[in-house]
C-alpha cells in the first residue's frame, strides 16, 4: 500500500506540475499514453517493474480519487499547477542541439532524418548528458547526434521551447544532423 501512495505521487509531479522532466506530451485535455509515462517511470530503479496493471490498482486503492485511465491514456484529475493545454511556444533554438539514440537507428535518421514516431515531437537536448540519458534508455551505448539548430532555423525548421533541458521540432532533416 505504501508503495502505491509514493507512486501515486511520483504520477502526480509528474501529470500535474512537471510532464516535461519526464518528457511527457500531455494533450488538451491532460492525457498521456500510458506506454510514455510507464516509459519515463521505467528510468528509475525504483519504478522499473511498474505496468499498466499497477496503475490500475494504484487508482482503485487510492482514497484519494487523483489519476483515471481511459484508453490506453493516464491523466490527473486535479491540482495542476501548470495550464491543462500546454501550448508550444515557437522560439528560436541555441546554435546546437543534440539528439542520443540508439545505434539501431542510425541508418533509418540517415536516411529520413529524425521523425517523432509515436509522439507529436522530436525531443532535443539542449546538453550532451541529457541526450545520453535519453539515448540510454534504447541502448546501453548509445549515440549522440548533433543537431545544427542554428542553420535548421535559418532554413525554415520550426523549434519549441520545452524546458532549459528540452527543444522540440516537427522533424529535423538529415542534412542538419551530424554523428558526434
Amino acid at each position: 500500500m505504501k508503495r502505491f501512495e509514493e507512486l501515486s505521487k511520483e504520477i502526480s509531479y509528474a501529470l500535474r506540475h512537471a510532464p516535461w522532466e519526464y518528457e511527457l506530451e500531455m494533450n488538451e485535455d491532460g492525457w498521456v499514453p500510458i506506454g510514455q509515462l510507464l516509459d519515463a517511470l521505467h528510468r528509475a530503479e525504483k519504478w522499473k517493474n511498474i505496468c499498466e496493471v499497477d496503475l490500475s490498482e494504484m487508482i482503485e486503492k487510492s482514497e484519494k480519487k487523483r489519476h483515471e485511465i481511459k484508453d490506453g491514456k493516464i491523466r490527473a484529475f486535479y491540482g495542476h499547477s501548470i495550464p491543462m493545454k500546454i501550448l508550444k511556444e515557437e522560439k528560436m533554438p541555441p546554435n546546437v542541439l543534440y539528439h542520443g539514440t540508439a545505434r539501431r537507428f542510425l541508418e533509418s535518421i540517415n536516411e529520413n532524418g529524425l521523425l517523432p514516431q509515436s509522439r507529436q515531437y522530436v525531443h532535443l537536448s539542449q546538453d550532451i548528458e541529457t541526450a545520453e540519458n535519453v539515448g540510454k534508455r534504447h541502448d546501453d551505448k548509445p549515440r549522440i547526434l548533433i543537431i545544427d539548430a542554428k542553420t535548421a532555423w535559418n532554413d525554415g525548421i520550426k523549434f519549441y521551447f520545452g524546458n532549459e533541458k528540452v527543444w522540440l521540432a516537427d522533424a529535423i532533416p538529415s542534412k542538419y544532423i551530424r554523428k558526434m
